[in-house]
Formats: structure tokens, sequence, C-alpha cells
């Protein structure tokens, strides 16, 4: 207002103050202009405190095997977003799958591709969801470290071993001059990828030995193994790695010779047959929510450095690249 005052005296007195009151409306004008941008950064400032104040629950439950991975990622997460609070359970694959299509968790790992039954379980609860890799895995077998005379096992005398029908029950019965002392079995429970993949790999679906303790916890079949001389158990390779100073690896020969389950060997895949990927599957209606998106996306861009950390092989980056290219579909 006092400008356009300013203006009106000014054609009265002369060109010379007019000339003068159009300076200082540019002057006001470029003021005008910097009110703008400072406006326009404002609504930037608001959009990043957004994404800085994520809120909600996600709930997580699963595999045994990817839980490390996943409890490390939601450690991280949360410190980055404290208002966001995220559970990650272990009740295995299959346990895991169960609470999923009861639609009581957001997310599921898994330590194997879902079942079609379980894709069917899911149709049927009305839940649409999406599958992402999220690292790789030697499942490793161990045994006491006291135990001397296994340097390594063929895929045979494994299935041998661990079969119900099969004929060995004392470690003289896989070699000759090994001892003759019963062999110790410990597994991870039915609802366990991890049990479903050896299953399916080395005893070709046939009943496991029933003297084998089973658990769904890899640190009970851990500390079962470390407090038997003549036990001998598997389980994915973080915890071997976590345990490895108690535990001794046994290599595996499937016909080319004895290879050690290592991160080279588990890219490369010549840790055959019990190199894996592993996996976690979302709810689709879940990551509309942008906390549950956000956790997703954190997860894929973390989980080279993470899965390396807590002793499990990362995937390569076109992966990684792929998997952001599916999450960016499902918004």
């Amino acid at each position: 207002m006092k400008n356009f005052k300013f203006l009106a005296m000014s054609a009265i007195i002369g060109s010379a103050l007019l000339l003068g009151a159009c300076g200082e409306e540019t002057t006001e004008t470029e003021t005008e202009n910097t009110e703008v941008t400072e406006t326009e950064g404002t609504e930037g400032e608001a959009t990043e405190t957004e994404e800085a104040t994520l809120e909600g629950d996600i709930t997580i439950d699963g595999s045994s095997t990817v839980y490390p991975i996943m409890e490390a990622v939601a450690e991280e997460f949360m410190m980055a977003n404290p208002n966001v609070n995220v559970t990650v359970g272990l009740s295995g694959t299959g346990g895991g799958f169960e609470k999923f299509t009861a639609g009581e968790t957001q997310i599921s790992d898994a330590s194997r591709p879902i079942k079609d039954e379980e894709v069917q379980a899911l149709a049927d609860a009305g839940i649409e969801w999406t599958e992402f890799k999220v690292a790789n895995d030697g499942l490793s077998v161990v045994v006491n470290t006291e135990n001397d005379w296994v340097d390594y096992l063929t895929v045979e005398e494994l299935a041998m071993m661990w079969k119900e029908d099969g004929t060995a029950k004392k470690w003289s019965d896989i070699r000759e001059g090994w001892p003759e002392e019963e062999i110790k079995f410990y597994s991870p429970g039915t609802d366990s990828g991890t049990f479903d993949y050896f299953n399916e790999e080395i005893l070709e679906e046939e009943p496991m030995v029933e003297a084998a303790t089973l658990s769904e916890d890899d640190n009970v079949l851990v500390q079962g193994v470390t407090g038997d001389k003549n036990a001998i158990g598997f389980f994915g390779y973080a915890y071997y790695i976590e345990n490895q100073d108690s535990l001794k690896v046994v290599p595996i020969d499937n016909g080319e010779g004895p290879v050690e389950p290592t991160a080279e060997t588990v890219e490369d895949g010549s840790y055959a047959p019990l190199s894996r990927p592993l996996f976690f599957y979302v709810d689709n209606a879940a990551v509309k929510d942008a906390h549950v998106y956000e956790y997703v996306k954190f997860v894929i861009e973390n989980s080279a450095t993470l899965s390396e950390e807590v002793g499990y092989v990362k995937l390569e980056d076109a992966a990684y690249e792929e998997a952001l290219s599916t999450l960016e579909g499902l918004k």
C-alpha cells in the first residue's frame, strides 16, 4: 500500500521521483519473489519431516534362518525411525506363512519358496502378496569339535544317516574304522524351511530318522551338537559362523569332491546341493502404508551389507535393483 501511495504522489511531483518509485517497486517485487522461494523451501522441508516421522507397527514372522538378517534390519530401521515399532518372530517358515495367511503379519520370512498349498491358502484368504529374495545361504552340516573322524560326508552318506529306513545308526555304519557309537541327530523342526529344504534335497521327501531331536530354535541345535561328541546337526550358514569356535563344519561331496560352505562357494553354487536363496513375502495391501513401504525399501537397500554382517551371502546388485523396481510397482 505504501508503494501505491508513493506512485500516486510521484505522478504529481515529477518524472525523477517516478523513476525512483519504479526502482522501489522492483525491490518489492524481488522481495515477493524471495518470499515465494522461502515458502517453496518450507514445503520441501515439510515433506522431509513427514518422511522422518513415519509411525506405525510392523509385524514379521517366519524362518529362523532369515531371522538374523531381518532382526538386524529392524534394529537399524527403528533407530532411524523411532516412531515405528518392528517386531520380528521366528516360528519357522511354515508357521510364519500360517500367521501371514491369518493376517497377523505384514511380512513373512522364508528359507524356501512358498508352497502351492500356501499360495492357495492366501488366495482363499483374499491376500495378495509379493516375493522378494533377501540373501543366499549355505545350509551347514556340523559336528562336535571333538569329532576327529569325520573329514567330509557325501550326499549319499548324509541320506543314509538321516533317513528313517537308512542303514546307518552308528558312525561305524558310515565308514569302516569310525567309532561304534550311536549317532545323535539334531535337526530344525518340521515348520522350518531348512527342514523342508534338507528333506527335499537330501532325503528326497522320505521320513527323517525318528531319533532326531527337532527344534525351531537353531540355538537349541547348536547347544545339542556342542554338548555331545557323537552329535551331528544342520542349520543356516549364519548360525555356524556365529558359533564356529565351538562347532566343526563338515565339507559335502556331491560327486565333484568335498566342498566347505563359504561365502564364495555359496555364491558361485559350488557348495551344492545345499546352497539356497532366502526370501521374504509382503502383503501387497500393507505396503500401501508408508511405514511398511519404507521398511521394505530399507530391507532391500541394506540387505547386501547386513546379510554379510550376520553371516549370509549377498545377492548380485542387479537382483536388489530389480527388487526395488518391483516394490515401486506396488505403491
